[in-house]
């Protein structure tokens, strides 16, 4: 029976824990060969070992265009293409107005927005003609949240960027969607919030339950594959209902 990656070479940065992990094993399993990136090369080596097989760890930061350039042509030198790029690599933290420092802005508009665009950008040259792009987005880039203002304008920032590059890519039919999670229980959101935290949160959801990594990279599969050959520039919530409410 023929998987749904069979064949597709996937590059997923920060892919060695939490939603980029979960999303590589998935890509795996369906097929594809997957490079992941990571900041840190002990996470790194733990998720490749993790996944098993049809995977290499690149260390980067998506911040430095350096890392990506290596990157970039680690996978030029080994596979010669790329099918499918989900640009994952992301970090969020508190800034409530009034308290907001330039190193809290700097740090997650270099990554969530700077980060993103160039490892995009310097992608192309290997993004195969209709290829697919995913890029990830949060609730946060819809809503409003209490201390999150700078995170959430990345985020917004980055559901414009889709709606944009979808005309830029046109001539080479690349698919660019956004994949918005909510809530999702990763080792980041226990740095985050504590078990209160969560369930003040949890009253907001309609689905009224947490969201699990799996469930985004089940929905990242949907998205780069041919079951959404007809999708481009959409905003794909996974998120138990909160951005429509």
């Amino acid at each position: 029976m023929r998987k749904k990656l069979d064949g597709k070479i996937a590059v997923i940065t920060g892919g060695s824990a939490g939603i980029g992990l979960a999303t590589a094993k998935r890509f795996v399993a369906e097929g594809a060969y997957v490079f992941i990136t990571g900041r840190r090369q002990a996470e790194l080596d733990a998720a490749v070992t993790e996944i098993g097989f049809n995977v290499t760890g690149v260390q980067g930061d998506v911040a430095n265009l350096a890392d990506l350039d290596r990157l970039y042509e680690t996978i030029k030198v080994e596979k010669g293409r790329i099918d499918i790029l989900f640009a994952n690599a992301g970090v969020y933290e508190a800034g409530t107005l009034g308290e907001i420092s330039e190193a809290h802005f700097d740090k997650i508009f270099n990554v969530n927005v700077r980060g993103l665009l160039f490892s995009v950008q310097k992608a192309l040259p290997l993004i195969v003609e209709g290829g697919s792009i995913i890029l990830n987005g949060s609730v946060g880039g819809s809503k409003g949240f209490a201390s999150f203002s700078v995170y959430n304008a990345t985020k917004a920032a980055v559901r414009s960027f889709a709606r944009n590059w979808i005309l830029d890519l046109k001539p080479r039919k690349i698919r660019v969607n956004v994949l918005s999670p909510g809530m999702i229980e990763t080792p980041g959101l226990d740095v985050l919030m504590d078990e209160e935290g969560k369930k003040g949160f949890i009253n907001m959801i309609p689905m009224r339950r947490i969201g699990e990594a799996d469930e985004i990279g089940k929905t990242a599969v949907f998205l780069a594959s041919d079951d959404s050959s007809y999708v481009t520039g959409i905003e794909l919530f996974v998120d138990g209902g909160v951005a429509q409410i």
